[in-house]
């Protein structure tokens, strides 16, 4: 018989990852996780990771730079960035922004900060 559980998280509880993010609901396959609050920067270091991620624009601005195109992220916009795809974000006003992962970014250290 399939697990048929139901897992809820409470983010105002949820573990924090190293690079500011907070992990929600995690299951087999797939992951969320949100960015509350996160401020104004200047572009992160290109990484490609190993999962696919999606994502919605709650709050703030951004601009995401991924295998040679920029795309700027208001609220309401949704992305896809595939798995493997070099890609960088800058945060041009204050977002909040949630995203989920498949295969789950927290797992064997997929969302380890860049190394650099």
């Amino acid at each position: 018989m399939a697990d048929t559980t139901i897992t809820k998280i409470d983010g105002d509880h949820s573990p924090q990852g190293g690079m500011g993010q907070t992990h929600l609901a995690s299951g087999v396959a797939l992951s969320m996780r949100i960015w509350r609050d996160r401020p104004p920067s200047e572009a992160e270091p290109e990484v490609a990771r190993d999962y696919e991620t999606v994502g919605y624009v709650i709050s703030g601005r951004a601009h995401l730079h991924s295998e040679g195109q920029t795309v700027v992220l208001e609220p309401g916009d949704s992305w896809v960035v595939p798995k493997g795809a070099r890609h960088s974000y800058r945060i041009l006003e204050t977002l909040t922004a949630v995203e989920a992962t498949h295969p789950p970014a927290q797992v064997h250290d997929r969302d380890a900060p860049p190394a650099g």
